[in-house]
């Protein structure tokens, strides 16, 4: 991975937010670079990139991006952050690198740091054998791989160990074993060299024929082999013959497993998609020579982003990694930044890459199959995985609960500052959203930044009624959130109800063995936090119902703010709409000069006639906007 500190970066511009962040962004720079968005604690929340700073981001200030993820950091952003690059592949790798250092909760973040299993063999050595490792050394030694999953790499040694019976044992093994050989040369998957049982020029063309097996040689291979086989019967040494017919079969039979699913013979990797609302998931395929060899479904992705930037991101932070880059690669949709991406990934390779988005053809039928694999995989991981009648009766054992939590409400809080601040409720049965249980609260009696109060009046106005109470309510937050829902149930006199708290890990320093940034459980008078990671289906159920109130508050804070931003007294004017409005302020420019104008003026403006004019001033002029 190429660091941060090898790029050239121009310089660092840093604006924060004081009172309107928006008029510093308009003074972002108009070149290729990053740029980074923190929110009031100064916590990077998002990492874009952009080949030109300053148009990319006043997209957000002039709400021309249409992104469902914008509102999210408009409504979050304390301070932005530009870092300029020379061109847009720099700009691109560093974007990565901010992903990796800072994972901002609003960007696709892999969590794939693993390295993949390669199979080497030092050819150095006097009996050669195969190893499964993890890191590929300069070390003289024959790599191959690395693969996507270490199943696919201990099935590949599966496969060639019937067939090339070499050395399993280790080099103290092999020095130390004199006289009798092991069960695996009984079971003739060892040609068992510690025991002098085969000579170094025929073990050595086995390691040869293995190697020529890995490489994707086949065809030339059984050639050999069956040469090698007639000219051993030819001189009557048929017990040799006999083993290489038997290698020859063993061969064929193992192909014929390898589905052929391509007959260009290349190399390539086809990534398929499945989506639904903000869950995506994504399911690679490693067609190598036109057979499918390997599958990895990655982590199931819960982010409002486009596909498209989901996907780029993805590639990006995979590649990355030691992975092996085909020549080419197979995507369900275009990329906005596909050449820099293939500019990144051809200088990786050391050849070119090709991004193709079929339309028809092999091809489709390639990218069909990995977008059936991705849904099966998303259903696979939401439904059969999840299990979630087990999911429920684990979160009341694990959280030691009164009840089984078939019925959940979760409330949250979205404001700015104080400002338009909402609180949200939703609500489910049996593990799935009830959606004529959701509501929306615009909060009313606290005129500050107050969240415990904002939350306290929330959950008042829901449950003072008493009606249709849940098993179990869930708030996004910690001991203080919990602290008030406990109280007010109790001021209320309602009893029988759970009160859980589902929130980041708030501690500097958490235990070794866990993530910092992991979702952590809080229950009314424990000190420590439950930890669900070793149960992820009643986690995930959880995760997904604060997500979803999360989304919820969100999006009416949104709705609000959207609305007053745009509000002004020509909405309280009867038989001014939209339109109306929209060209009143084109002609006259503000709300002052429509004010002053004689009614003549105002009958310039398509579809105000006499009358409407005159309720125009008339109602202006009551308000004293010329004062």
């Amino acid at each position: 991975m190429i660091e941060i500190k090898q790029l050239r970066i121009d310089k660092i511009i840093l604006f924060l937010m004081a009172d309107n962040w928006q008029d510093n962004i308009k003074n972002a720079p108009r070149a290729p670079g990053v740029y980074l968005m923190r929110n009031a604690d100064g916590k990077v929340i998002y990492a874009g990139k952009a080949k030109d700073l300053g148009s990319r981001t006043r997209a957000y200030v002039n709400r021309t991006d249409k992104r469902c993820m914008a509102p999210f950091l408009t409504s979050r952003i304390g301070a932005v952050e530009f870092i300029v690059t020379k061109t847009e592949k720099e700009a691109l790798i560093l974007e990565n690198n901010l992903i990796k250092e800072h994972r901002p909760k609003y960007n696709v973040n892999l969590r794939d740091d693993k390295t993949y299993f390669s199979i080497r063999i030092d050819l150095k050595q006097a009996f050669p054998r195969f190893q499964l490792v993890r890191q590929v050394k300069k070390d003289g030694a024959r790599y191959f791989g690395p693969y996507t999953s270490s199943s696919a790499a201990k099935e590949t040694l599966h496969f060639i160990q019937p067939i090339f019976p070499l050395r399993t044992c280790g080099d103290g093994e092999l020095k130390n074993r004199s006289r009798r050989p092991c069960l695996e040369y009984q079971l003739r998957r060892c040609m068992a060299p510690c025991a002098s049982k085969v000579d170094k020029y025929v073990y050595n063309a086995m390691v040869q024929d293995a190697i020529s097996f890995l490489e994707g040689k086949e065809k030339g291979l059984l050639a050999d082999l069956y040469s090698r086989m007639k000219t051993a019967a030819e001189r009557l040494c048929f017990e040799e013959a006999a083993i290489l017919r038997d290698r020859i079969s063993a061969i064929e039979k193992t192909l014929e497993k390898q589905q052929i699913v391509s007959t260009t013979f290349k190399d390539q990797d086809v990534f398929g998609l499945y989506r639904e609302d903000n869950q995506t998931q994504i399911c690679l395929l490693n067609v190598v020579k036109g057979k499918l060899l390997g599958k990895k479904s990655f982590p199931l992705i819960a982010l409002p982003n486009a596909s498209e930037e989901i996907l780029s991101s993805l590639i990006v932070q995979y590649y990355d990694g030691n992975v092996f880059i085909p020549g080419g690669i197979i995507l369900p949709c275009p990329l906005k930044d596909k050449a820099v991406i293939v500019e990144w990934l051809t200088e990786k390779r050391g050849k070119s890459v090709a991004l193709h988005v079929p339309q028809k053809g092999r091809l489709m039928d390639l990218l069909m199959m990995a977008n059936r694999n991705a849904e099966n995989a998303f259903v696979a991981e939401r439904q059969d995985g999840g299990n979630i009648g087990k999911a429920i009766a684990l979160l009341a054992e694990k959280l030691q609960l009164k009840n089984v939590p078939q019925r959940m409400e979760c409330f949250d809080i979205s404001n700015v500052s104080g400002k338009y601040a909402v609180g949200s409720l939703v609500a489910f049965a049996d593990g799935r959203p009830v959606k004529e249980g959701y509501r929306r609260f615009r909060i009313k009696t606290i005129p500050d930044m107050d969240d415990y109060g904002m939350m306290r009046e929330v959950l008042r106005r829901r449950y003072e009624k008493k009606e249709n109470l849940p098993d179990l309510v869930v708030v996004d937050g910690g001991k203080g959130q919990i602290g008030v829902a406990v109280a007010l149930l109790k001021d209320l006199e309602i009893t029988g109800v759970d009160v859980i708290g589902l929130a980041k890990e708030d501690r500097t320093s958490p235990p070794a063995f866990l993530n910092r940034k992991e979702d952590r459980v809080y229950l009314y008078g424990r000190k420590e936090p439950v930890y669900l990671s070793r149960w992820p289906q009643s986690l995930f159920l959880l995760q997904r119902l604060r997500d979803e109130a999360h989304r919820f508050a969100l999006s009416y804070h949104h709705k609000l703010k959207e609305k007053q931003d745009f509000h002004s007294l020509l909405d309280e004017i009867t038989g001014i709409g939209i339109a109306r409005k929209k060209d009143l302020l084109a002609h006259f420019g503000d709300i002052k000069k429509i004010t002053s104008a004689s009614i003549e003026d105002l009958q310039k403006v398509k579809g105000i006639g006499k009358e409407l004019g005159a309720l125009i001033i008339t109602s202006l002029n009551k308000s004293n906007i010329g004062a």
